[in-house]
């Protein structure tokens, strides 16, 4: 019994650090630099009648700048409110330790473009860069996300994240909570 508790403690220790895998959409080396993007993500998703708002992740790494990658995607019959993004626009996550993390929208400004499909929808497909702040990747690690806050140049939107959900776009199942304790290792080796 003295053997395999000593045994039975490391079995846990190296089951509690096994880490999803990486499952990049690129990853390529060469003059230029290093560039690596995981798939996106789906990290909100609203269906109400015949509007949808779906918010997609990807996590990209060009040389050794990490940044999050975010897709917004709205499909409405009528019109699509446009919410724009600029210099002073910020990401903030509410962690389930009770703390606070900053993202800083590092693009130009941008109110994305509007598609009309062969359906007659309009679709509103915006994509947006943020750069993590100065050690926040430690506390993104470490504890599950409760609230995601989005300042666009015009109001603040909050998103409660969901633990897990099932998407009705591809029926994957989702855990935005843990979207960068399961993913952040992929741009940070």
């Amino acid at each position: 019994m003295k053997r395999l508790l000593p045994f039975a403690f490391y079995l846990i220790v190296f089951a509690s650090a096994a880490q999803k895998p990486c499952d990049f959409s690129s990853d390529v080396t060469d003059s230029i630099g290093t560039y690596k993007s995981t798939r996106e993500y789906a990290f909100h998703e609203r269906i109400f009648g015949s509007s949808r708002a779906h918010i997609f992740f990807s996590l990209v790494k060009t040389d050794d700048l990490p940044t999050l990658n975010l897709t917004f995607i709205t499909k409405s019959n009528d019109f699509i409110k446009a919410n724009c993004l600029d210099k002073n626009s910020r990401i903030y996550f509410q962690l389930a330790n009770g703390k606070v993390v900053t993202m800083v929208y590092g693009g130009d400004d941008s109110c994305g473009t509007v598609v009309r499909d062969q359906k007659g929808m309009n679709n509103r497909i915006q994509t947006a860069v943020f750069l993590f702040m100065r050690d926040s990747f430690q506390e993104l690690k470490n504890s599950p996300i409760t609230m995601m806050r989005i300042r666009f140049s015009t109001e603040t939107i909050d998103y409660i994240v969901k633990s897990s959900f099932v998407s009705e776009a591809d029926a994957k199942t989702y855990t935005p909570e843990t979207y960068f304790m399961d993913n952040l290792h992929c741009i940070l080796n």
